[in-house]
């Protein structure tokens, strides 16, 4: 029989990123057990090669070295050559992402690492360049290389593999001493260091490059609320209007790039990530909430059309990614150029806009210049004001505005017939959680419209991705086809955006699906021996190590997510395990996040969220009434809880049955209507307002039981 791996087997495989390389002349194999026989049986080592979609320099890398033939001679002959893609396979990516930060200190995409045939790593880096240039070595040397130690310094290259294997395992898998959960003060020492990092003349955080850093937004809005020091806030409107007036936004089309290459936030990396778009939307919402400023709302807003023009699968899910790169309609080498869907030069605009007045108002709105800000073209950023343009060319304020406003619709026209960026359209489950929590916290602030998407992605997902009967969520869907069981993620994500769903809309079938995502994820992904959320379920592969995540990365840690969602179920399903676990696992990291609560975000939260309980709203009525929705919505309440009870016994008695719950729990029970009326009760920690028919009357008793520092 012939051997399968001495082929391109990326043909067979449905995610895009993999697809892409079922070109080359390299013999690429998926990672699964047909390709770790193989290297076991021909015993070479294996190259492993991470990446994804949407990622720059991944294609770069492609280019040079995976579509030359001399370079994939080489792989085919002494390696097997492996493709992953990150977004399908965030365990693999978690692991041998650590080794190469534990090992150079930083990491990226690609990730370049080789294997022994059994898995452990020997040699790891990122983006190599095909010849050497700027300290690095060139791939196709550095491949020879590894290859001749392979086979003439074995002992040596075993001995670093275990060594880098018990490093990555004690990185991943270690569990500190469990200590005394962090009080309320957890808050205020993590918006402490955030002040302490953060770039009070650019906004956001650190040099570059600049992340845009979400949970780190939230905590110091968390941290502005409990404390009204106003710095704490001030540093997070700062971040908000940097990256809302520059060049990570797409001032045209709506959402985010990635991240920006430079401190001052002008030149971003191209691709746009679901992530992103559900993260930043809840930023700008928070900001909305905080300050009542509609500029945040309008970026919201923005960013949602965003996703439902770009990257909505039109039965209701999300696609993944946005490419960074698109083949200008002027190229000659039919070659992809970073950004070049989405920069302008002067004679652009003016072709685009017409109206010499609008053409030129446009460039000076975004900074558009002869010289350009990115190899000759311009990155749109916000460069004048409104009131500014004004003065200087005579003009009212408001027809500035008009003016801006037809050349942004017809620059945007004009850009829709530029060649677009790919489109990587995998349907992850746990991105489309946090997209669908965006927009179900949209719904309730901004538009109905919003919480309609929710609910649409989130039975889209449920549809094809949760299997009822076996009671399990696949992470991928991709035209029809569903692959690679659920991480700890996909349910934590996916579960806070049910519950959302059921905040939204007060429809128990979105808890219902919560609670059974709550329950699986404990079953699968906990270990009372350690007292810790792994990534992995309990019967999932078995890796190097088996992979935490509690810091926040490009998404945030779904460690600390899946503590919040099950403190959060356990006031609807006390009977369960739920609030037992969450505990636990603040216990045993507690440690950890005190003395990196920065680096630990979303775990500071979650620790906040045991320590001083949620901030429950209690609405007993058939419907919410939409003056209560949209009041509650636009109220910035941290940790709230809305929970929606029908205002007969015999309708609470069907959700309960729905739920799996034997008696009412404390967040129904007893709470009834007032006069027949929709009627709100308003608790924190067992502390009660008495039931209130008025929604500013609740709001004054939830601000009364807020916790203070």
């Amino acid at each position: 029989m012939s051997d399968p791996t001495r082929r391109n087997r990326l043909d067979e495989e449905a995610s895009p990123y993999l697809r892409q390389h079922a070109d080359n002349p390299v013999h690429w194999q998926p990672w699964d057990q047909t390709a770790l026989a193989a290297a076991r049986e021909r015993d070479v080592p294996i190259f492993l090669s991470v990446g994804y979609s949407a990622c720059h320099w991944c294609h770069v890398m492609a280019e040079e070295s995976f579509e030359d033939e001399a370079t994939a001679a080489v792989l085919n002959e002494r390696f097997v050559p492996v493709k992953v893609d990150r977004e399908e396979r965030p365990d693999l990516d978690a692991v041998y992402q650590t080794v190469c930060q534990l090992v150079s200190g930083r990491g990226g995409w690609p990730l370049s690492v080789w294997l022994t045939p059994d898995g452990r790593p020997f040699f790891v880096g990122t983006y190599f360049p095909r010849d050497p240039r700027g300290g690095q070595p060139g791939f196709r040397d550095l491949l020879e290389r590894l290859a001749d130690a392979w086979d003439g310094d074995r002992e040596s290259i075993e001995s670093r593999a275990d060594e880098w294997t018990r490093a990555v395992a004690e990185e991943l898998e270690s569990v500190p001493e469990p200590g005394e959960p962090p009080g309320p003060d957890v808050l205020e020492t993590a918006g402490e260091a955030s002040l302490r990092s953060a770039d009070r003349e650019h906004g956001g955080f650190g040099t570059s490059p600049k992340f845009p850093q979400p949970p780190r937004l939230e905590l110091l809005f968390r941290a502005y609320e409990r404390t009204g020091r106003e710095e704490f806030r001030e540093v997070a409107v700062e971040a908000l209007d940097a990256m809302a007036d520059g060049g990570i936004h797409d001032h045209l089309g709506g959402g985010f790039h990635r991240y920006a290459t430079d401190r001052a936030w002008t030149v971003p990396h191209f691709e746009k990530m679901l992530y992103d778009q559900a993260e930043l939307a809840r930023a700008y919402l928070a900001g909305y909430q905080v300050t009542g400023d509609d500029r945040y709302a309008a970026v919201a807003g923005s960013t949602f059309e965003f996703l439902a023009r770009e990257l909505a699968h039109p039965d209701g899910g999300f696609f993944s990614t946005l490419d960074a790169r698109s083949v200008p309609a002027d190229a000659t080498d039919g070659r992809a150029e970073e950004g070049s869907f989405y920069v302008w030069t002067p004679e652009e605009v003016h072709e685009a806009v017409g109206d010499e007045t609008n053409a030129v108002l446009f460039c000076e709105r975004f900074g558009v210049t002869v010289d350009g800000n990115f190899e000759g073209a311009t990155v749109l950023t916000v460069g004048a004001s409104v009131e500014a343009l004004a003065t200087e060319h005579g003009l009212a304020a408001d027809e500035v505005r008009d003016r801006l406003a037809v050349a942004h619709e017809q620059a945007f026209a004009a850009r829709a017939d530029r060649p677009r960026p790919a489109r990587d359209e995998k349907v992850l489950a746990g991105w489309n959680g946090l997209a669908i929590s965006a927009l179900a916290e949209g719904g309730l602030a901004l538009a109905d419209e919003y919480t309609e998407r929710a609910v649409a992605a989130l039975e889209f997902v449920r549809e094809q991705l949760w299997d009822a009967d076996e009671r399990r969520l696949k992470r991928r869907f991709k035209d029809g086809d569903v692959a690679v069981s659920g991480y700890l993620e996909d349910y934590a994500f996916l579960a806070r955006g049910a519950l959302d769903c059921y905040q939204a809309t007060g429809d128990v079938e979105h808890l219902r699906f919560a609670a059974d995502l709550g329950r699986v994820l404990v079953a699968e992904f906990w270990d009372a021996a350690a007292g810790t959320l792994y990534v992995t379920p309990a019967e999932g592969e078995t890796l190097v190590a088996r992979p935490q995540e509690l810091r926040d990365q490009s998404t945030p840690s779904s460690v600390g997510v899946a503590v919040q969602v099950l403190l959060a179920l356990a006031h609807f399903v006390p009977d369960e395990r739920f609030g037992e676990v969450a505990a636990t696992v603040v216990e045993s990291h507690a440690s950890t996040v005190e003395r990196g609560p920065l680096q630990y975000a979303t775990m500071a939260m979650a620790a906040d969220a045991l320590a001083v309980g949620p901030l429950e709203l209690t609405v007993v009525a058939t419907a919410l009434p939409a003056a209560w929705r949209r009041r509650i919505g636009r109220t910035y309440l941290p940790g709230r809880l809305l929970a929606r009870r029908p205002p007969t016994d015999r309708a609470l008695q069907r959700w309960l049955d729905a739920l799996d719950v034997a008696d009412a729990p404390p967040i129904w029970a007893g709470r009834t209507q007032r006069d027949g009326t929709p009627t709100l009760y308003v608790c924190r920690s067992r502390t009660c307002s008495p039931p209130v028919t008025d929604v500013e009357e609740a709001l004054d008793w939830a601000a009364d039981l807020a916790p203070k520092t």
